[in-house]
């Protein structure tokens, strides 16, 4: 009886764990931090999906020819797009931007928990002006998402 219980106990446990992938999706804010708010800030989900060994070539000692993968066919041309506000405008930074954008992407990530996603990982990172003739800059926040498929 012992070993039934084992048995039909180790089955279930394979069974679940074959049930238990998990997707990713990854969701990013493009924010603007150019100077007079003449730059665009985006949320962008892609609705497209892409394999990237489709784009991928390994490279050896032996073989190292050239990636040579069409970007035309990497581009994603169905995808979600929500305006947000840029950081600044003519007279400089704008709080009233921020708190707009961090309603909007809060309701964004409500959305995707409701829909079965967990936040599971935040990356962000900035390029910014880095001068008097640069005049360009962004505030990039990656959100990965997963669930069970």
């Amino acid at each position: 009886m012992k070993k039934l219980l084992l048995l039909c106990f180790l089955g279930l446990a394979t069974t679940i764990d074959v049930y238990s992938q998990v997707e990713y999706k990854v969701i990013t804010s493009v924010e603007s931090i150019v100077p007079s708010g003449l730059g665009r800030s985006r949320l962008i989900s892609a609705v497209d999906e892409r394999n990237y060994e489709d784009f991928t070539t390994e490279q050896t000692e032996d073989d190292n020819s050239r990636n040579k993968s069409s970007r035309k066919d990497i581009r994603v041309k169905d995808f979600e797009e929500t305006k947000l506000l840029n950081f600044y405008n003519i007279g400089g930074i704008r709080f009233q931007n921020i708190a707009a954008n961090d309603a909007v992407v809060g309701s964004k990530i409500n959305a995707m928990i409701e829909e079965g996603w967990e936040l599971a990982f935040v990356t962000s990172a900035v390029e910014s002006d880095s001068g008097k003739d640069d005049g360009q800059g962004i505030f990039i926040t990656r959100y990965i998402f997963k669930r069970n498929k």
